[in-house]
């Protein structure tokens, strides 16, 4: 015989069970959820991520959210967020403060009270919605306090639609989008050339500034760092048969060449190298060693900041940038003068007054 007690125990131990087996299994799903989901680091790879997708409705209402972070369209039902302007709330006839002002143009001729009067109208026409009017909404979805999805619109509009054009071209349009692109998993794809060549240039480019910077180069040409871009480029070995024929593409000295190039238009974008003189024999030089552009722009900033417009605030980098090119060479960018500065303020030469100007301390 099971008492009233033991019955209800039996009952309570089942429900509780079943309640652990539900959240294991809520759990489980969930951890699943994580699995198959990209990390959050490469959402910003996958284009449908940054652009506003055209989805249908009961797909939104579906939607599974991250576990790291009223429209119809025949789908389904959600509700739309559309905040609109106090200006278009207010009541009153429009335009007729205007028209006191305004009033008494030619009879017959352009009002344009009137055209700002018909035209205040218009839009406030396009702001007022009725049910069963077609609406194009672009927004951005969120979770209500009663854990409803909607969509807060950024942009919503009517569509004159009176042949129904514009809805059987959506309709036509989704599925497309579907099959191309909402549908596909997304996978980053990684070219092993394309990352073979980024990996080759990162690695130039560090040999380089190495270089520079352990030796304090002043000036070098092309000739003196080429040798030091050959190991990224191993010999392959020779092979015993001689009927093969030879692959068409670069030699491995143009591809050095070439490379090198790259490198140092790497170095000339940072600032860190520049040409003084534009000439078929480049020389370099190194932007920090080069004592001549460091006096040149000091001496600059000395005898500008003594000048009335200049002694509050200071010189700006752009003035300082066009003194400088006009007294040293035409050919220092504004990266490598930032350099510059940043060394002259580091050993205390000049001083920083506010944001991109500079003074003699």
């Amino acid at each position: 015989m099971i008492t009233e007690s033991a019955l209800q125990h039996s009952c309570s131990t089942k429900l509780g069970q079943k309640q652990r087996n539900d959240d294991m299994q809520q759990q489980a799903s969930e951890a699943t959820a994580a699995l198959e989901e990209p990390p959050s680091i490469l959402w910003g790879l996958d284009p449908a991520f940054c652009a506003f997708s055209r989805l249908y409705v009961c797909d939104i209402l579906t939607m599974k959210e991250s576990c790291q972070v009223t429209v119809d369209d025949g789908t389904g039902v959600i509700t739309c967020l559309c905040w609109k302007n106090e200006k278009w709330t207010e009541q009153g006839d429009l335009g007729t403060s205007e028209a006191g002002v305004m009033a008494g143009g030619a009879p017959g001729g352009f009002n344009p009270v009137t055209a700002l009067k018909a035209l205040k109208q218009a839009q406030l026409d396009s702001s007022r919605l009725e049910i069963g009017e077609l609406l194009r909404v672009r927004g951005t979805l969120k979770t209500s306090r009663r854990s409803e999805r909607e969509i807060m619109a950024s942009t919503y509009y009517k569509v004159n639609d009176p042949v129904m054009a514009a809805q059987i071209a959506w309709m036509m349009e989704a599925p497309q989008l579907y099959r191309e692109c909402y549908d596909k998993p997304f996978q980053p794809q990684t070219s092993t050339a394309g990352a073979s060549v980024t990996s080759r240039l990162g690695k130039a480019t560090g040999i380089l500034k190495s270089f520079l910077n352990d030796n304090a180069v002043s000036r070098f040409r092309t000739l003196d760092v080429v040798d030091l871009l050959q190991p990224l480029f191993p010999s392959e070995p020779q092979t015993a048969s001689t009927s093969q024929e030879p692959v068409a593409g670069p030699s491995v000295s143009q591809q050095l060449r070439q490379l090198l190039q790259e490198a140092l238009q790497i170095l000339q974008d940072e600032g860190s190298v520049f040409l003084k003189v534009k000439s078929q024999d480049k020389v370099y030089h190194v932007t920090e060693q080069d004592k001549d552009l460091l006096m040149a722009t000091k001496d600059i900033i000395r005898e500008d900041s003594r000048r009335e417009k200049y002694a509050e605030k200071g010189c700006h980098i752009l003035h300082i940038l066009s003194a400088v090119r006009q007294r040293y060479s035409c050919n220092v960018s504004k990266a490598a003068l930032e350099l510059v500065l940043r060394s002259l303020e580091y050993n205390s030469d000049i001083i920083s007054t506010s944001d991109n100007y500079y003074t003699m301390i």
